[in-house]
């Protein structure tokens, strides 16, 4: 069997997180800080209006790039939001979530060999996603002291001949942390003078506790060279939804287009209904989960200072990432014995990359009352290591 199998796919490890968690699912009385889910619901004018889609017999395909409204709604909020405009008709693909742009912009840009540079810890996919496109990762291991940012030294660094393009995860999955606008326009120095691309994730864009967020396109000369990725998944709570899409000049959307023809057709109607709604009348509902999940962030971090665990402030995303190198445990021991002993489930930080040795993630996209509950049994694992 392994002989009529793919190298390429064969060697591919699977993914961290979800190997884990199938120990968790196999347990009883586990409180789950692990899942990168909103535990929201989608806010109901949303979901009604799937419904109402649905009643009306909407469920036929769409246009590939979808629904034009919809195109014209994301333009219309990434002006409002960033004050960058694209043209719905050309610059706009609607995906099957932010995950199939990622694929299929690696795909659309990348030939055998091309290098791809990613820092980590960072979101699973974008490692294999670049290896099934047929290029050569490239890793920059961030660094806590840095606050797990990518500073520009590093970069330049990493740059090669070879290079095509630069993966940009901000706010990062899975430690929180944020790239501000002096931070970006450094790294634009960078990828303007090396003439490479920017593939940049804001899945997270909306979940930003420190001002605004800021995006690369913002800067002069970025928007020409960047796939700007985004979604509803994590903003409005729509991960069942599956929506997200891809923003970038009409040449690189052609071609984006052209794979997600021939592999999706399109992405599900019923759910490019909802999320037009999701983006004209939506802005409390985001106002009021991002007020909820800050509550939540700021509860950790004091959590662990009582401890005295380390843990550098995140300021994006809904994830926390403790530092837990004391207690001379890998991080998946670490997360084993948690979950064991415990019942507590956290993510090794090495699911995200292997900087990430020596991390947990923990999300904090849970009720308070299970975040106390969790942290109850959590800072008393902790007491029993340290004796």
């Amino acid at each position: 069997m392994r002989k009529i199998l793919s190298d390429k796919i064969v060697n591919i490890k699977p993914s961290g997180i979800r190997k884990f968690f199938d120990l968790v699912s196999e347990m009883e009385d586990v409180i789950s800080l692990g899942v990168g889910e909103p535990d929201f619901e989608t806010p109901w004018h949303i979901r009604d209006e799937g419904i109402y889609a649905f009643e009306k017999g909407r469920t036929f395909y769409t246009s590939n790039s979808g629904l034009k409204d919809l195109r014209t709604e994301i333009c219309n909020y990434l002006n409002r939001k960033i004050g960058v405009k694209y043209d719905p008709m050309n610059e706009v693909l609607v995906t099957v979530g932010g995950s199939e742009a990622i694929d299929i912009g690696l795909r659309a840009l990348i030939n055998d060999g091309d290098e791809v540079i990613i820092p980590q810890p960072s979101y699973v996919s974008y490692e294999p996603c670049a290896v099934l496109a047929g290029a050569t990762p490239v890793i920059i291991n961030l660094k806590a002291e840095n606050k797990f940012r990518l500073t520009a030294d590093e970069l330049r660094k990493a740059i090669t001949d070879k290079t095509k393009i630069l993966v940009l995860p901000f706010p990062n999955n899975p430690t929180g942390a944020i790239m501000e606008e002096a931070d970006l326009k450094e790294i634009a120095k960078v990828v303007i003078e090396k003439d490479i691309l920017v593939m940049s994730d804001e899945i997270y864009s909306e979940l930003t506790y420190k001002g605004k967020h800021h995006s690369i396109v913002e800067i002069e000369g970025m928007k020409g060279r960047t796939i700007l990725i985004n979604g509803f998944s994590k903003a409005f709570a729509m991960t069942g939804w599956r929506l997200g899409y891809a923003c970038a000049p009409k040449d690189i959307i052609k071609q984006m287009t052209k794979i997600h023809q021939y592999t999706i057709m399109c992405a599900p109607t019923i759910s490019q209904y909802a999320a037009i709604e999701a983006l004209k009348n939506g802005e409390e509902d985001v106002k009021m989960m991002r007020e909820s999940y800050n509550q939540r962030r700021r509860f950790l971090m004091k959590s662990f200072e009582d401890m005295g665990l380390p843990c550098f402030e995140p300021y994006g995303a809904f994830y926390v990432f403790p530092c837990i190198k004391e207690f001379g445990m890998t991080s998946e021991e670490f997360a084993t014995r948690l979950l064991q002993e415990e019942r507590v489930a956290a993510v090794p930080g090495t699911a995200f990359g292997d900087s990430g040795e020596g991390f947990l993630r923990i999300s904090y996209a849970y009720s308070i009352h299970n975040l106390k509950l969790a942290m109850d049994r959590f800072s008393r694992f902790i007491s029993g290591l340290r004796g």
